[in-house]
C-alpha cells in the first residue's frame, strides 16, 4: 500500500527527518515516505519483515524505523492525523468504530465471495485510509474518538 499525495501532505511534518552524525559519516537516511509505505505494506499484508518486496527500502531499515517511530509516538500521531482528516471528510464516524475485534466469515464459499467482492470494490481514498488506520491499529495504536 502506498500513501496518496493528499495523505502524505497530512502527515509529512509528523515524521522526523533522519539524524545526521556529527562527523558526517554513514549512509544518508532513506526517504521517510518510502519507509512508511514499506511499513504500511507489512502491516496491511501481515507478512514477515524479510518478505518486504524490493520496491521498498530494505526490510531492516523499515523495521528499525518502525520501532523508532513507535517508541517516539510518531505512529500514534500519524494514525490520529489520518483519522481526524477522514472524520472531517465524513468518511467515517469514529464514535461507531472499535478495534480489537476479530471477524471470521463462516459462509460456505467464503473465499470465492471475498475475491468477487474485492474485484468489484473501488479503491477510494477513504477506503485506502481506513486500511492504513486498521493496519496501524493492529500495531497497538489507538484511534482518537474526536
Amino acid at each position: 500500500m502506498k500513501l496518496t499525495d493528499k495523505q502524505w501532505e497530512k502527515i509529512r511534518d509528523l515524521i522526523p527527518d533522519g539524524e545526521k552524525r556529527a562527523d558526517g559519516r554513514g549512509r544518508p537516511w532513506r526517504d521517510k515516505r518510502e519507509v512508511l509505505d514499506g511499513i504500511l505494506w507489512i502491516l496491511k499484508t501481515g507478512a514477515q519483515w524479510s518478505h518486504l518486496p524490493a520496491t521498498f527500502p530494505p526490510y531492516q531499515t523499515c523495521h528499525r524505523r518502525f520501532q523508532q517511530w513507535q517508541e517516539q509516538g510518531v505512529m500514534q500521531k500519524v494514525v490520529e492525523a489520518l483519522a481526524r482528516d477522514l472524520y472531517k471528510r465524513g468518511g467515517v464516524d469514529l464514535s461507531e468504530c472499535f478495534i480489537d475485534g476479530s471477524f471470521c466469515m463462516a459462509k460456505k464459499g467464503d473465499l470465492l465471495l471475498a475475491k468477487l467482492s474485492e474485484a468489484k470494490a473501488p479503491r477510494s481514498w477513504q477506503s485506502q485510509t481506513l486500511v492504513a488506520l486498521y493496519c496501524l491499529s493492529q500495531s497497538n495504536q489507538h484511534l482518537p474518538t474526536r
